[in-house]
Formats: structure tokens, C-alpha cells, sequence
């Protein structure tokens, strides 16, 4: 997966098309990640011991990899990533300017 936790990425469809956000948490197995800020939903919390009161509270559900985009800052857009060997390390870059995205 190209795809990987504190990248900032750019979703591409659904509700929330069009916004950046930085990954969270990449489920590998279901191909979806979580991104911060981006397809909050509403959670009913039930009263329990560490949430006394219980409530309701908005918190970011998994995305599908396949609607987002790596961000490139130098290009500033989301752009598609190829996977290249440099010496003996294998990187991510920018399809369209080049840039490296592990350092």
C-alpha cells in the first residue's frame, strides 16, 4: 500500500472531497485508513466508569484507500506515487516532479 500513517493526503470522493488531512492509523487488511478531520461521524457513548455521563461525541471513521491521494508539497496536489529503488532502499516518489517522499 502506498499509503502510510502521518502522510497527508487529499480525498477524492465522498462528502469530504477536496479536504487534507494527515493519516492516523492505516488498516492494511480492509485497505482503508483513518484521516484526521475527514468523515467524522456521531458516536453514542453508553455511561460507563471512564465516561461517567455518557454522550455523544464525532470522531473519524476509515476511509478507503482507493479515494485518497499522497499530497506532494512541491506540486501542491494529490498526486500518484511510484515505488523505486535508490541504492538499496526502496521510496516513494511524486509521478510528476519527482520528489521523495521517505526521507
Amino acid at each position: 500500500m502506498k499509503i502510510r500513517r502521518n502522510d497527508i493526503v487529499v480525498v477524492l470522493r465522498g462528502r469530504d472531497q477536496g479536504k487534507q488531512g494527515k493519516v492516523l492509523q492505516v488498516l492494511v487488511e480492509e485497505r482503508r485508513a483513518v484521516v484526521e478531520g475527514v468523515n467524522l461521524v456521531t458516536k453514542h457513548l453508553r455511561k460507563s466508569q471512564d465516561n461517567p455521563k455518557g454522550g455523544i461525541i464525532k470522531k473519524e471513521a476509515p476511509l478507503a484507500v482507493a479515494n485518497l491521494k499522497l499530497f506532494c508539497a512541491a506540486c501542491k496536489k494529490g498526486v500518484r506515487v511510484a515505488r523505486v529503488l535508490e541504492g538499496a532502499k526502496r521510496v516513494r516518489k511524486c509521478k510528476g516532479c519527482g520528489q521523495v517522499f521517505d526521507s
